[in-house]
């Protein structure tokens, strides 16, 4: 019974499509599948070069026939990839599939094609490959490559085998194009959209555009909120589809087609997300590591700003951070990112972790109090704790997570949050999510000078989690923390426990750190000095 309410409470906010295609996808006749899959081998299709502005070069990942994602590594013989291979998770497969690393400096034409040719090879209707998100972004990383690198060959086989790779290349836009993603809407549509205007670009192609244009124009306008944030509420996602809408306007700048009519568009978003991600990006450069997020998975914002300017785009564009729910306190010594919004879209919470009224603080320029971070997307209890409240810089109501996180990427009842004031200097507001037990959480975050007070109010007694960054060395005398050039003063604590838990910046890395939970009656103060 238990699960079944998490079920329906998780089930209520979806959207009509999405029910619609979840039931269409596993309900049709697997012929369909096939018969597209068999495009891969029979059909003959040449694409064109398209021209690009320099991007961001993807990180190293494919040496020597190793691959490594995510901090871990699998070699292969060069004969045979296992594209299917699944030993360090579902994630980790479908980065192999990506095929990233042909964006990867020092990637030679002869090198990129052999891989292309094994994953034409080897792949199956089974392969993770085909589905629709790792064609998305394979086909936005072939015709990236194929168009740096495709010269004229001499001779007849060099010909049939860029022709088979187009053929290839089209067919799997035939599959994506039968598969999009309405079922998940979110960043997975969108990304299912910009690929289609590669594909579009790259084969002239009128049907795939049609569709990335109807894709594109509507998910931009309700994924990209009026204060410039992706409204999955990922710092990370933010980036990854700012750097792929930087990519899309790239492509529409430097070719001409269809009178080039999503380049305003394209232009317009691309400064929003900028504008919101440089209001969100400590002074050392980190994206603060709210909801899903990990470093080095996507570009930097340094990196974007560079790709950007070179690109001709505004990085200066002066939006007020509101409808995302992220705010930040700066003074000369303290960054403060904090969240008051909303877990994310309510038919769309996967990458959302139980983290309201959660924040991150940099003092000096340095990581001091942190999220926990992501480290896996697999099913597992690790998993679980990443995304439950004690794992945030927030508070706890009798051990429950202010938003009912479950399985990998749901959640049933979630937090309201509720706006009580918004100012520079002073941000107050409340949530509904300990509702089940008669509580509101009310937390204010006030900038006092040099120092900073977040003041935390209920009705009975609550537990206040923070999470150091491993680095710092904290000692706790009596209602104070001290550390290496700050101390930390509880107003109204009743009990100070420091004890010790994980810290997770990137996938599949976890570093032991210190941790401390609080407990108090009603209300409490805390000083930042």
């Amino acid at each position: 019974m238990k699960k079944l309410l998490l079920l329906l409470n998780t089930i209520k906010y979806l959207k009509p499509i999405q029910i619609r295609y979840q039931l269409w996808y596993r309900l049709r006749k697997q012929w369909r599948k096939l018969t597209k899959f068999s495009y891969l081998f029979s059909i003959k299709k040449q694409g064109n070069p398209v021209t690009f502005t320099q991007w961001i070069e993807n990180p190293v990942s494919f040496k020597k026939n190793t691959f490594t994602f995510l901090n871990k590594s699998k070699t292969f013989s060069p004969d045979k990839i296992n594209w299917n291979y699944p030993e360090f998770g579902k994630l980790w497969t479908y980065n192999l599939n990506y095929f990233d690393f042909l964006l990867q400096p020092e990637m030679n034409e002869e090198r990129g094609k052999l891989v292309i040719e094994n994953f034409i090879k080897h792949v199956d209707q089974k392969s993770t490959g085909i589905e629709p998100y790792p064609i998305a972004l394979r086909g936005i990383n072939w015709i990236k490559f194929l168009s740096k690198n495709r010269h004229c060959e001499d001779d007849e086989g060099g010909r049939s085998n860029l022709i088979r790779i187009d053929g290839c290349l089209y067919a799997q836009y035939q599959i994506l194009l039968d598969n999009l993603e309405y079922h998940l809407l979110g960043n997975h549509l969108l990304e299912d959209g910009f690929s289609l205007l590669f594909g579009a670009y790259y084969f002239k192609d009128q049907n795939l555009y049609s569709k990335a244009k109807e894709i594109l124009e509507s998910e931009l306008n309700e994924q990209i909120l009026p204060d410039g944030g992706h409204f999955e509420l990922s710092p990370m996602y933010h980036c990854i589809i700012l750097y792929r809408l930087l990519d899309c306007y790239n492509l529409v700048s430097n070719n001409t087609f269809n009178n080039k009519e999503l380049k305003p568009l394209f232009k317009r978003k691309s400064e929003l997300m900028l504008s919101w991600i440089n209001n969100i990006t400590f002074k050392n450069g980190n994206i603060p590591l709210l909801n899903d997020a990990a470093f080095k998975i996507a570009s930097t914002p340094k990196q974007l700003n560079d790709y950007a300017l070179r690109l001709g785009i505004n990085i200066n564009k002066a939006v007020k951070l509101k409808e995302s729910g992220y705010r930040k306190i700066s003074t000369n010594k303290f960054e403060l990112v904090v969240d008051i919004g909303s877990i994310g879209p309510d038919y769309q919470p996967g990458h959302a972790h139980a983290d309201t009224f959660s924040f991150e603080l940099y003092i000096n320029n340095r990581p001091v109090i942190v999220d926990t971070g992501t480290s896996t997307y697999e099913l597992n209890d690790i998993r679980y704790y990443e995304r439950s409240t004690s794992a945030h810089n927030t508070v706890v109501v009798e051990n429950k997570n202010s938003s009912q996180v479950w399985g990998g990427f749901r959640v049933a009842k979630r937090a309201r949050v509720r706006v009580l004031k918004d100012t520079p200097e002073l941000i107050s507001a409340s949530h509904n999510g300990y509702r089940s037990v008669g509580q509101i959480h009310t937390r204010t975050f006030q900038s006092l000078g040099e120092s900073i007070c977040i003041t935390d109010e209920l009705d009975q007694q609550g537990t206040y989690f923070l999470h150091f960054n491993p680095s710092e060395k904290i000692n706790i005398i009596d209602n104070t923390i001290t550390g290496k050039d700050y101390s930390i003063m509880f107003m109204g604590a009743k009990n100070i426990e420091c004890f010790t838990t994980e810290y997770s910046p990137e996938f599949n890395k976890r570093i032991p750190r210190q941790s401390v939970r609080v407990i108090f009656n009603k209300k409490m103060e805390t000083y930042f000095k």
